[in-house]
């Protein structure tokens, strides 16, 4: 019985200004081998279906269960994470492409630099006077906790991002998973003491009055974020603010 065999068909850019070009591998099939592990296989046999060795294919990966969001990809045409993507799960050919919403490093690494400086711009983390005893925090709602650990989860891949119609040439529009965090620490109590200097990056340029409400990002979310939940909420927040400003000048 001849050895069943998985085709990925590899999007690949040698620098980030050269031109992008496919090539494609034949591995052996293993229904349990993730995106990962068969880019894997052929980083240790880099040769391609035709019999031509190549250099070996450049992604990005590290914890490989769902946590650290390094190795999103395009796979068949929808942003996802390579390490819980299942061969068992594609049909056919396998396409994987890097990203469209970042600048490419190198085949199907990308730089997702700016979605980090956009949490430096929306100031999306709780200061703290230092690193002494403080005593205790305040209380927060079991329910509170509950419902804002979804949004903790949240860990940059930039799969809402890439699904995102509004993040484009035209836009600066910062995305959902920004406005998540800052939703995140506005339900803090702590966090809510800076929540002005947040709400003032939401309501600049690229904030969340450029959301467009296209709701592909809660589609595409790994970690079934309530994004949209989010955005409505700091939206209120934005108005809340915009009035309060207005009637305080």
């Amino acid at each position: 019985m001849p050895e069943q065999t998985q085709v990925l068909r590899i999007k690949r850019q040698e620098t980030p200004n050269s031109e992008p070009y496919y090539e494609e591998f034949e591995i052996p099939y293993l229904p349990y081998h993730n995106v990962v592990s068969m880019l894997m296989e052929i980083r240790r046999n880099p040769v391609t279906r035709q019999g031509k060795r190549v250099a070996p294919v450049v992604f990005n990966a590290n914890c490989l269960e769902e946590v650290c969001g390094a190795c999103t990809m395009v796979i068949n045409g929808r942003v996802r994470q390579a390490c819980s993507q299942l061969a068992s799960g594609l049909n056919g050919p396998v396409t994987v492409e890097p990203m469209t919403k970042f600048p490419v490093v190198r085949d199907l690494w990308v730089d997702r630099s700016k979605m980090f400086d956009y949490l430096k711009k929306a100031h999306a983390w709780i200061p703290i006077d230092g690193t002494y005893d403080l005593g205790p925090g305040p209380r927060v709602a079991p329910d509170v906790q509950q419902f804002a650990y979804l949004f903790s989860r949240c860990m940059t891949c930039g799969c809402c991002l890439e699904a995102c119609p509004q993040i484009n040439s035209h836009s600066k529009f910062m995305g959902a998973a920004v406005i998540g965090q800052v939703y995140l620490m506005s339900q803090h109590p702590t966090g809510k003491m800076n929540l002005d200097e947040r709400l003032d990056a939401m309501m600049s340029e690229g904030g969340v009055a450029d959301c467009g409400n296209a709701q592909n990002c809660v589609e595409v979310c790994p970690k079934d974020i309530p994004l949209t939940t989010a955005i409505a909420a700091v939206g209120r927040l934005t108005t809340i603010k915009w009035l309060r400003d207005l009637f305080m000048k």
